[in-house]
């Protein structure tokens, strides 16, 4: 692994020379979704070939944890070209790990063409054991390859004392008084990324500093609030993995729990763009002003479409393949975002927040 730091200093806002590119400065906010979360990777790849678009901070969850975590120390050694090499890398030791472990897609799951796992004996096993058992009896050791993924992946000494400009916020649930918890970049170690990644039916709560946290996404999948309060950027730009809208009813019991985990984990994000919208009419009437409350920027990049056609147990999928195809919808997803919403970054909401979020 690569430890030393390479500076990068932060934008200032000037004048660009003749023959210069001109930036625009955007904040991300990351949702998690286990394997899902390649598709966030193809997004990230994307952005950071266009040297327009800087990332001023990052606000992220669960599997968006993971992807901020990396990225960020990527760009911290070696700019868009060491957080892209990061992001491969990170993902490429996920399907590795993944491909030592039991839960594998059978034949049967790979003619279905949801990149399922429910015809995986294994899945079947441990879909059921983890109903009737907790983390604390079937892993009593708290063993979690992820831990093993992230330590080579990134240098958390280095990512927490680098220059890098990017602000980095990761959200994890107390499990003891329900509160969100945000980790700061100079606090990020490869635990508080575990924390906001713990999904409690599989893995014991994560301990830090005598607290113990689930799962960010109960209280922010993503949270906005950090990225207002802590960035200068009014644009924000939501990766989505969970859908928010399914047009068919969910019948089967694993279906019915998943759309219960998708809606819950949805419930934060739609209670912030609901305070979201209401300050920004309030600024349209003329209600409110001065320098105390400030215009956001949303925008979204999602693809509903093509996370519906997946089963439900694909984000526990982490077959190369299966992330490769997340990874190139992402850029194709991205790229499109680029084309249709640059030209309106700064000046306006490209997302609908009444119609997409309330």
């Amino acid at each position: 692994m690569d430890s030393g730091v390479i500076s990068a200093a932060k934008p200032r806002a000037r004048k660009p020379a003749q023959g210069a590119v001109s930036t625009k400065t955007i904040n991300l906010a990351l949702q998690g979704g286990g394997a899902h979360g390649a598709f966030t990777w193809g997004v990230l790849d994307r952005l950071l070939e266009d040297e327009r678009i800087v990332v001023e901070g990052i606000s992220a969850t669960s599997a968006g944890a993971m992807n901020a975590a990396v990225f960020t120390y990527g760009y911290a050694i070696g700019g868009r070209d060491g957080a892209k090499r990061a992001l491969a890398g990170f993902w490429r030791r996920v399907s590795h790990a993944a491909a030592q472990g039991p839960l594998q897609p059978s034949w049967l799951d790979k003619m279905t063409g949801d990149h399922s796992l429910q015809f995986s004996p294994a899945f079947i096993i441990a879909d059921l054991m983890t109903r009737l058992f907790s983390p604390y009896e079937l892993n009593p050791l708290n063993r979690n390859p992820l831990k093993n993924v992230l330590e080579a992946s990134v240098d958390f000494e280095a990512l927490r004392q680098s220059d890098c400009p990017i602000k980095l916020y990761l959200s994890a649930t107390n499990v003891r008084t329900g509160k969100v918890r945000v980790f700061e970049r100079h606090e990020i170690c490869a635990d508080r990324v575990l924390a906001s990644g713990c999904l409690p039916f599989m893995f014991q709560a994560v301990e830090i500093d005598g607290e113990h946290y689930w799962d960010g996404g109960y209280m922010g999948n993503p949270a906005i609030f950090p990225l207002i309060y802590g960035c200068d950027s009014r644009d924000v730009v939501i990766v989505h993995i969970n859908p928010l809208e399914r047009k068919e009813l969910p019948r089967s019991a694993t279906e019915i729990l998943n759309r219960i985990n998708e809606i819950s984990f949805n419930s934060s994000l739609m209670r912030e763009m609901r305070a979201i919208n209401f300050v920004t009419k309030l600024i349209d009437d003329g209600k409110v002003g001065g320098d105390n409350l400030r215009r956001l920027f949303v925008h979204s990049i999602s693809a509903d479409e093509v996370m519906v056609k997946l089963g439900v147990s694909s984000k526990l999928n982490a077959d190369w393949d299966f992330l490769l195809h997340l990874h190139e919808a992402g850029r194709t997803y991205a790229d499109a975002w680029i084309a249709a919403c640059y030209d309106r970054l700064g000046l306006e909401s490209t997302a609908d927040i009444r119609g997409q979020y309330l």
